[in-house]
Formats: structure tokens, sequence, C-alpha cells
């Protein structure tokens, strides 16, 4: 269940100096934001950020950004990342909905697409809302650069065949690997790097789903 309306949690964001402030005015400038030309990942969906926080401290020569749509959930990564020992000039976070990547970043501006354990919006009506679907697709192929990937990771095997499927009919994306249980699996496991709702879910016995794609720029 998601965290709501945590009370100050709108005033602690605009403050922290780790949260960038109308994101749009970064858009084809956000090296200049890092203050170097190293490649950017983003995770759309970040949640209390435990993921990016060890990516970024694990690859200091890459730049993340983490979107969270959710003030509540946004505070307590930032409050997270307070209490780290080690400061993490290579990340930044962003308070914003998925739907606006094409206004916040510029085309092929970004190098690799973090999906872990999204919102599977089960009911049918729903299926444009889903991040893995056509619509989302098309949306990162504005702002992914040609050769960048998306990497994908859900326990929700409705979605994940449902990911599947579309990335298969997507024109402009080839898929790299996918595993329906990607802890046994010795190859693609091998850096996982785990979310906290992957440990959770996985130490429950249920299978992590994983898919890698390429995106092969515009035919």
């Amino acid at each position: 269940m998601r965290l709501r309306n945590i009370r100050g949690s709108k005033e602690v964001i605009a403050a922290n100096r780790w949260v960038v402030q109308e994101p749009e005015k970064k858009r084809g400038s956000w090296s200049e934001l890092f203050g170097n030309e190293h490649p950017i990942h983003i995770e759309v969906g970040m949640g209390k950020g435990r993921f990016l926080m060890d990516m970024a401290e694990l690859h200091p020569e890459i730049n993340y950004v983490g979107i969270e749509m959710y003030d509540s959930v946004l505070l307590r990564a930032v409050q997270k990342r307070e209490k780290l020992e080690k400061d993490l000039p290579n990340l930044y976070f962003i308070r914003m909905d998925a739907r606006q990547l094409p206004e916040v970043f510029g085309e092929e501006e970004t190098d690799r697409i973090y999906l872990n354990f999204s919102d599977p919006w089960p009911k049918e009506r729903h299926a444009k809302r889903r991040l893995t679907s056509g619509e989302f697709l098309g949306r990162y192929e504005k702002i992914l650069k040609k050769g960048g990937t998306l990497e994908f990771k859900t326990d929700n095997r409705d979605l994940f065949e449902f990911s599947l499927e579309e990335m298969g009919n997507a024109s402009n994306w080839k898929i790299l690997s996918f595993s329906f249980d990607l802890h046994h699996e010795k190859d693609l496991c091998e850096g996982n790097v785990m979310t906290e709702y992957e440990e959770k879910f996985s130490l429950a016995g249920n299978p992590i789903c994983k898919m890698t794609a390429e995106y092969l720029g515009q035919s």
C-alpha cells in the first residue's frame, strides 16, 4: 500500500537539495546539473529509492535520476538519503508523473530506463497506464539514445507477459533477454541489485521476472 498524505512532505521535498524543482527547465541540459557528460540512467517509479542509491554508489561513472509521483513516497527516499554516510553527487530525484518524461528529458538524453515492480494496473481498461504499454514505450523512444536499454522487473506474471507482448509488437525495440525466474538463472542474475520489493517478494518465494530490451531507433 502506498504512503500518502504525510503532513509536511511537500515542504520537505521542495527544500531538499537533491530534488530537482521545475525539472522541465533542465530538459536538454541535465549534464550541466551533474557537471559531467556521464551516461544518464533513470528509474521510473523509484519508490523509497534503495535501488538507485545502491546503483549510484556502485557506479559513480553513471548519473542517476529517480522519478516518483507520490509526495509521501518521495519523502521516504529523501529521508533515507539524508541518513547515508556517503554523499552521492551522481543522483537526483524528481517528483513528477511519468507521462511528462518527454517534457523533462530531451531527445537521446538518457541511456537506460529502469522499471522496477511497477503498478500492474490489472483492469484491462487501464492497460495504457502500465509503464510497459505501447503508449509508454513511445514516450521512452523520445528520450532514449539509439542503442539505449530498458530493464523491467516484476513479480506479476500477467504484467510480465503483457510486457513481453507489447515489446514484441514494437518495431523500434528488440528484446535482449528475459526470464520468468531471475534468481534461478545465474548468468542473468549476476550483478543484480535488488529493490526493497524484490527482496521482500523473493524471500516470500515469489519468482522474479526480468526483461531487458534495446531501443533500435526510429525505423
